[in-house]
């Protein structure tokens, strides 16, 4: 029976364990500020970081969905491990001796961590088999793919022989239990007993992000082997095939590094990819690319909504490679990076590129990427008849969503300019048809909060606040705001004024509300600032905000009063918060300048004097406002 750890030696655990080291080896962090590191959040999907880790308290909380913790927490929530599993894991990291209340024992590491020790133990057992005499098919095998003794020492390749049980003997030799190996994956239930999983194969371990083995997959190599060409470990407690990609562990730090990642098809492929120089290279492990990869990669490769990213895709041209875009291209939404497809003119993949054509060649099916986009609309065009009307017509409308797809509106014109040339037909069309496409249902939503159009501060104070017309009914949080400039700007605005109303000030308070927005649920709290500005001193201006906003807005009020803003010592912050205010009202004047000088141009001095000398006062106004900011 396992006891009771020691409090003293919990809390001596916590204090000695650096959290960020641990956490780091899940997220990708990034300095925010003295003793701050942020990254995204291991535990919820978000395109903008809101995972933050203080190392000197040993704590970390994520803004977005509320989870916080100590290391202990993290450890139990990321690895699914018992409060004293984690203790001993950290504990056994920096070389502490645990002491239990009246002599108990450690914990058996009954689930998790006694499968973690078997995996080990066949990986050990696999490398030690491939020298074998009965493994050289197997060193055949990688010789013929371009793959000495160095590299399978490298890649951790192993061979598992031929016999019924040989592995499981082994392991049960060192004390795992048969119900053990099976939970593992590693051995299979018959009616005569327990056989091996893994026979007459060759093997690659599979681990997760901090380098323990969780799994395997097996290459078939025998003739008379009837199962399949590739095998995996099943699902067990360690082992989810939707959530793991071979070769991270080896990658994840020149992917945060370079931002970018490779995306391959097979284990010999990432193999290949590394030896040539492509570090950055993973491959699923028996699955098809999905949403837990793309939140895995994601947290790694610390893609936040700048999208200065890169994934890359590589895949063979033939027709499932072409599924295989398609079902990527599916998800690439969800990636603020952006997104890319590899594909060698002659269809090689990474292993056969570097087998004939040496490391250069896969070095440059990775620089001569293609963006998703353009390769997805020429594959759609392909299938239509584009030598008459009613195939350009239909290859049009099936090419027209993916252009409206592209969330950023600079270079979404573009790809309409390049869709009329390849379907050579006037851009004018094209364009009417892409925003009818970008009009359908499923685009409306995602860009309800990108209009452009402001939504205008109420004359005199607002009256009510704004309607949901311009924050639609849909909770309305930080990481769903689009990021643009704008938007950044107006957002920050409000942090300040939620979070320190008396630093800004309450003159800075009203013009900061006086002011027109272009984010419709931001203008909600900026009405319900100005609405309550005679609350701006009390302890909980915040919950009076919330308080006011629409009920879709409330969520939005929570996280802006809680959201980090740049560490300053006290008398630079006070000057950041006053000047992000600032320049919002200064943002405005501009924009009013913008108006009034259209206006004025357009009017006529002979035979509009009044209105003419009218906004000429405005326009000086407007200037004399702005100086008066600066001074």
């Amino acid at each position: 029976m396992a006891g009771l750890i020691l409090r003293r030696d919990i809390d001596e655990v916590r204090s000695r364990i650096n959290l960020g080291d641990v956490v780091g080896e899940y997220v990708t962090l990034k300095s925010a500020g003295v003793g701050s590191m942020k990254g995204l959040c291991p535990f919820h999907d978000e395109r903008s970081p809101s995972f933050h880790v203080r190392p000197q308290v040993g704590y970390y909380h994520c803004f977005g969905c509320g989870e916080g913790g100590d290391v202990f927490t993290f450890l139990q929530k990321m690895d699914h491990v018992s409060f004293s599993e984690a203790v001993e894991r950290m504990a056994a990291r920096i070389g502490f001796e645990l002491h239990y209340e009246d002599g108990g024992a450690p914990s058996d590491y009954s689930s998790r961590a006694r499968l973690l020790a078997a995996n080990d133990a066949a990986r050990e057992f696999f490398i030690e088999q491939l020298m074998t005499p009965e493994a050289e098919v197997g060193r055949r095998f990688l010789g013929e793919r371009g793959f000495d003794a160095s590299a399978a020492q490298r890649f951790g390749v192993g061979f598992a022989p031929k016999g019924w049980d040989i592995l499981g003997k082994h392991l049960r030799s060192k004390g795992f239990t048969a119900e053990e190996l099976t939970a593992a994956g590693l051995t299979s239930a018959g009616e005569k007993g327990s056989y091996d999983r893994f026979r007459g194969r060759l093997i690659w371990p599979i681990r997760d992000q901090t380098g323990q083995t969780v799994g395997f997959g097996a290459r078939r190599l025998l003739d008379d082997d009837k199962g399949p060409k590739y095998l995996n470990t099943p699902e067990t407690l360690v082992y989810h095939k939707s959530q793991v990609l071979y070769g991270l562990d080896l990658a994840k730090r020149d992917i945060a590094r370079s931002h970018q990642v490779v995306i391959v098809e097979g284990y010999t492929d990432v193999m290949a990819c590394h030896l040539a120089g492509v570090t950055t290279a993973v491959a699923t492990c028996g699955t098809s690319f999905g949403v837990d990869h793309i939140k895995v990669m994601r947290r790694v490769l610390s893609d936040d909504t700048a999208g200065l990213g890169e994934v890359i895709f590589t895949f063979d041209p033939d027709a499932a490679g072409q599924k295989a875009v398609l079902r990527a291209f599916s998800e690439e939404h969800r990636f603020a990076a952006q997104t890319y497809v590899a594909v060698a003119p002659d269809g090689l993949d990474p292993c056969d590129l570097r087998l004939g054509r040496g490391d250069d060649a896969v070095r440059r099916l990775v620089t001569g990427k293609k963006p998703m986009f353009e390769f997805v609309i020429k594959q759609r065009l392909s299938t239509f008849d584009l030598n008459t009307v009613e195939g350009r017509v239909a290859a049009l409308r099936a090419a027209a969503p993916v252009v409206a797809d592209i969330r950023d509106p600079s270079i979404r014109p573009g790809y309409a300019r390049e869709l009329a040339r390849l379907l050579g037909m006037d851009l004018g069309e094209v364009g009417r048809a892409v925003d009818a496409a970008g009009r359908s249902s499923e685009h409306a939503a995602s860009r309800e909060l990108e209009s452009p159009r402001l939504a205008p501060a109420a004359e005199g104070g607002p009256a009510s606040i704004t309607s949901l017309e311009v924050a639609p009914p849909v909770a309305i949080s930080l990481t769903s705001l689009p990021s643009t400039t704008a938007t950044r700007l107006e957002r920050d605005a409000l942090m300040a004024m939620l979070q320190f109303p008396n630093s800004v000030g309450k003159d800075l308070l009203a013009r900061g509300t006086a002011v027109a927005f272009s984010n419709g649920a931001l203008a909600a709290v900026r009405d319900a600032v100005a609405m309550r500005l005679n609350s701006f001193d009390k302890p909980e201006w915040a919950a009076i905000i919330q308080e006011t906003v629409p009920d879709p807005v409330k969520t939005l009020v929570a996280q802006l009063a809680v959201a980090p803003v740049p560490e300053r010592p006290e008398r630079e912050l006070d000057v950041y918060l006053q000047q992000v205010v600032l320049s919002l009202v200064e943002r405005d004047l501009v924009r009013r300048k913008e108006e009034l000088l259209g206006q004025f141009q357009r009017t006529d001095a002979a035979t509009q004097p009044e209105e003419h000398r009218s906004l000429q006062r405005q326009l000086m106004q407007v200037e004399a406002d702005r100086r008066a900011l600066r001074e």
